[in-house]
């Protein structure tokens, strides 16, 4: 406790300094100067009593330990009291044999003098009185205990240990938790890791199995004792057949060569080839003694070449285009088999007759095939999914709270969920409205705080655990549609986007008419302390509905998409807009700052998204190419014909903690691309899967390296998976 708070000092000395509040730190130094608790060092504690019995300063002897009975010694229960009194006992006799040790017998007189009345009453006194007036106590059978190194050490680390232990089980203070928190952290962050690592390893095994199966066990029969072939010859197999070897047919096993040149009289090695093709290549001199050798068959629709020399030892053509056609399924069943490489090609060109060489395949290639079967460490792990269905109408904003406890979701009934997932699902509050709610937002702090805006003008704010309304603003009757609401970081302020009668609808029949002209609007700021409106800020050219709003990490900068397809950035400091440009063709769906707030990403109507430099106004970063079923208007088919489509609401794309991975909608479920700069586009990563209906609306909380996925869909189902960031 003492180191902790040593630490926690030094933290608000700091805060002070940065505060600038110096009368304030000029105070804390002196208070901490004249802390009798020393910090709750018992170290600290000790060295003072044993200076006071050092300087014979029995006063200041008396008052500290008063003061460690006031303070410490008084708040424990009545069964410790024995235990503080012999404490007490033991340092006096302690003072008592100091004095005397150093021949300071008027101290011991003193002492005496002064605690008499206190002291003649107890029991264990009774004999003490005499102390002064024997010549060598330290002889004396009832003294000569206390006058021994023994008693002296045990006394002292008694106490100390008595101290230590009353420290330890005091309650602290919220603020000295801190150190706690951060060993029990890094202790989770190692388990993690080992537990990542044994889940990694689980995963390699079986497949590791499953390849090595493929390899060396469910190859057909004909081929159970082939060597491995290089990969021209992977789509050359035939079934065996013996073949009795001379000395004068030897040109015959260069076609057994995998990939190397033929060369009558020779058989030569390639780099590539292993000890068991060396091995078949290897001829017996010995008379009578015949050769398995496999022969490789012409593919179809391939002209038959001979080999020059041992042709009469060869079976009749017609005789090898049969056994090729009986062994033709399994040749495809083995091929099926993840041995092929893509793009290889299962003919080959006929070959002019008489041709010596044939092409060599690199064995880098062969090593790709082998990496291609094998592992790739992807970066995240997909552990688990779980599904959330207590909405029975699509889903149009799904919000997890700034502590990743609680997640808020709103369908298109205007019904909003207040539910838990750790450890287990749990609804926690359910908010029905008589009026249509277009939006929500959690509040930062504190973060149990919901803003719901509605589609008659007004902004609420619901305490989730009290599970009332605290508040109800009204904004100006010609806008009604509360279309986007965003709460600052520091909590004291949030921004509403208030549109007109005219604004997209979140759920749209097919062949609605939608309007050629932008929705009006106007974007306000409101005081969350005097639930008053701030200012209204001023939108160039003219007034138009906000449809998406974004802070950054500290509050400073606002980010916002339109209904006329342009991006607004406002300086939060002067409220005032530092830029804006023309970014989509159409509406701005969803907006976002990127991780280190150096651009913005923004999805359009125009189904594009595109990465943007906050620095050089309408310049490109990057620009990614996402399927409709990504970007919107969203289609659920239904029987009869019947087709609704939902114009995209909530937020339609999240990025990991890292900001290098983004997780978009899809028709299926959530899926999660890797952000690669330059040309190289999305690469898509992993598809979460799991729903039957198109997802219209993600989030993703990150905590330590355990991700959880939001992604809801049109058929009112949430589906939460649980990610595991595999660390490179």
């Amino acid at each position: 406790m003492g180191s902790a708070v040593e630490r926690t000092d030094d933290m608000v000395r700091e805060y002070l300094t940065f505060r600038g509040f110096t009368s304030t730190l000029k105070l804390l130094d002196a208070e901490i100067k004249a802390d009798k608790e020393k910090g709750f060092r018992v170290d600290k504690i000790i060295d003072q009593l044993h200076q006071f019995i050092q300087a014979y300063d029995l006063s200041a002897l008396k008052e500290y330990w008063g003061y460690l009975d006031r303070r410490l010694f008084c708040r424990l229960e009545d069964v410790y009291r024995p235990t503080v009194n012999k404490l007490r006992t033991s340092l006096f006799r302690y003072y008592l044999v100091h004095t005397v040790q150093s021949n300071r017998i008027e101290k011991t007189q003193e002492f005496f003098h002064k605690q008499g009345l206190e002291l003649q009453g107890h029991a264990e006194w009774r004999d003490w009185f005499i102390l002064p007036f024997i010549q060598s106590p330290e002889q004396n059978p009832v003294f000569s205990p206390y006058f021994t190194r023994q008693w002296a050490d045990t006394f002292l680390v008694s106490l100390h240990n008595f101290l230590s232990v009353l420290f330890q089980c005091m309650p602290h203070p919220v603020l000295l938790s801190f150190d706690a928190e951060v060993q029990r952290t890094i202790s989770l962050q190692e388990e993690n890791e080992q537990l990542r690592q044994m889940l990694f390893a689980l995963q390699v095994e079986p497949r590791m199995k499953k390849d090595e199966e493929i390899v060396h066990h469910k190859l057909p029969p004909y081929v159970q004792n082939m060597d491995r072939l290089g990969d021209t010859e992977l789509d050359l197999v035939s079934s065996q057949h013996n073949v009795s070897v001379t000395t004068q047919s030897r040109n015959f096993l260069s076609t057994l060569l995998p990939q190397g040149k033929r060369a009558s009289g020779k058989i030569a090695q390639g780099p590539g080839s292993s000890p068991t093709q060396s091995s078949v290549g290897r001829s017996d001199t010995g008379a009578g003694q015949s050769l398995k050798a496999k022969e490789v068959p012409l593919p179809k629709e391939s002209k038959v070449v001979s080999c020059s020399g041992g042709a009469s030892d060869q079976p009749p053509i017609h005789s090898r285009q049969r056994r090729y056609q009986d062994h033709e399924k399994e040749r495809k069943e083995l091929f099926s088999k993840p041995l092929t490489q893509k793009g290889e090609s299962t003919d080959t060109e006929p070959q002019p007759e008489g041709a010596a060489d044939t092409p060599d395949v690199p064995s880098s290639q062969v090593q790709a095939v082998a990496e291609g079967a094998g592992l790739v460490e992807q970066p995240f792990i997909k552990l688990s999914q779980e599904e959330y269905g207590e909405h029975h109408s699509s889903i149009m904003h799904c919000r997890v709270d700034c502590s990743g406890r609680r997640v808020a979701s709103l369908d298109v009934d205007g019904v909003i969920k207040v539910w838990s997932f750790n450890p287990m699902m749990q609804t926690k509050a359910t908010i029905m409205s008589k009026s249509p709610l277009l939006s929500l937002e959690w509040a930062t702090k504190p973060d149990r705080l919901l803003l719901l805006g509605s589609g008659v003008g007004t902004v609420r704010l619901y305490d989730t655990e009290a599970k009332k309304n605290l508040y109800e603003l009204a904004v100006e009757e010609g806008y009604p549609r509360i279309l986007s609401l965003a709460c600052s970081p520091s909590g004291t302020s949030f921004v509403c986007s208030a549109a007109a009668h005219a604004a997209r609808s979140g759920s749209l029949l097919e062949g609605a008419n939608r309007p050629v002209a932008p929705v009006l609007g106007k974007l306000l700021l409101w005081d969350t302390k005097t639930v008053k409106q701030q200012l209204q800020f001023s939108l160039e050219p003219g007034p138009v509905a906000i449809n998406c709003t974004a802070f950054n990490h500290n509050g400073n900068l606002l980010v916002t998409g339109a209904a006329d397809g342009v991006i607004r950035l406002f300086d939060m400091q002067h409220y005032e807009s530092a830029m804006s440009w023309k970014a989509h063709d159409g509406e701005v769906y969803s907006v976002e700052f990127s991780y280190d707030e150096n651009t913005v990403f923004s999805i359009g109507e125009d189904g594009k998204f595109i990465q943007w430099n906050i620095h050089r106004s309408g310049v490109k970063q990057s620009e990614y190419s996402l399927p409709q079923d990504a970007t919107g208007p969203f289609v659920l088919s239904g029987y009869s014909g019947y087709r609704q489509v939902q114009v995209p609401r909530g937020r339609l794309f999240a990025f990991d903690s890292e900001g290098q991975h983004v997780l978009t909608c899809s028709s299926t479920g959530g899926l999660i691309y890797r952000l690669n700069e330059g040309e190289s586009g999305l690469e898509s990563i992993l598809s979460l899967g799991g729903h039957k209906a198109p997802v219209v609306t993600v989030d993703w909380c990150s905590a330590v390296d355990c991700g959880t996925c939001l992604t809801a869909s049109m058929d009112g189902k949430i589906k939460l998976s649980t990610l595991l960031a595999q660390k490179s």
